[in-house]
């Protein structure tokens, strides 16, 4: 898939605000500061699409992206960021819960992981949550550059390890790098084989 036009829809405070549920959505969701911003950015090949930020927590909205006058690309607010007011907190896991499980043309669901990190428990609460709600999702390892490639197979056979203890499959599994656009191709490739 070549992306030829990407550009910022609309930000939305919760379901109710989204754009019209016309076209396919695919939403991109993961721990506060695991990079998604990154991603969308380099999976867009556009710099500033999502705002970037050092500080967790930044999105707080679910924001919309049209791509290619398509389908709908979705950033979703990062979970268990703990500086965050518990009210707050509770607030925006009502929000995502919300989006996630009525939003009717939402296609698949990208959950990013950090993959220089063991299983975190906001991660296996949320696969959790997406899987006892048969939610369609893909997890998408990020920062794959920061550490070495036997430390990133490591990681991940442990993980999937650790999934395959409750879970009778695995979803589909991607290794990316913001940096290096690795698992860009994949990723397109996903999007477009779900959306014909």
């Amino acid at each position: 898939m070549t992306i030829k036009e990407a550009r910022f829809l609309k930000s939305s405070t919760g379901l109710k605000g989204c754009p019209r549920d016309d076209l396919p959505e695919y939403a991109f969701i993961g721990r506060s500061n695991v990079g998604k911003s990154s991603l969308i950015n380099m999976l867009t090949n556009r710099n500033k699409l999502a705002k970037t930020s050092s500080t967790p927590g930044k999105t707080q909205l679910i924001n919309h992206f049209l791509i290619n006058e398509e389908w709908y690309l979705v950033d979703l607010p990062g979970y268990g960021y703990a500086r965050m007011p518990v009210a707050e907190r509770g607030k925006m896991m009502k929000m995502i819960r919300e989006y996630v499980l009525k939003r009717q043309n939402l296609v698949c669901l990208f959950l990013l992981i950090d993959a220089r990190l063991e299983m975190q428990k906001t991660d296996r609460q949320f696969l959790e949550f997406l899987g006892s709600n048969r939610v369609p999702f893909a997890l998408v390892f990020t920062k794959t550059d920061k550490i070495t490639p036997m430390q990133v197979r490591q990681n991940i056979d442990r993980y999937k390890k650790n999934l395959l203890e409750s879970w009778e499959s695995l979803p589909p599994v991607f290794l990316t790098s913001a940096l290096h656009k690795k698992g860009r191709g994949e990723l397109l490739e996903f999007i477009q084989e779900t959306l014909r």
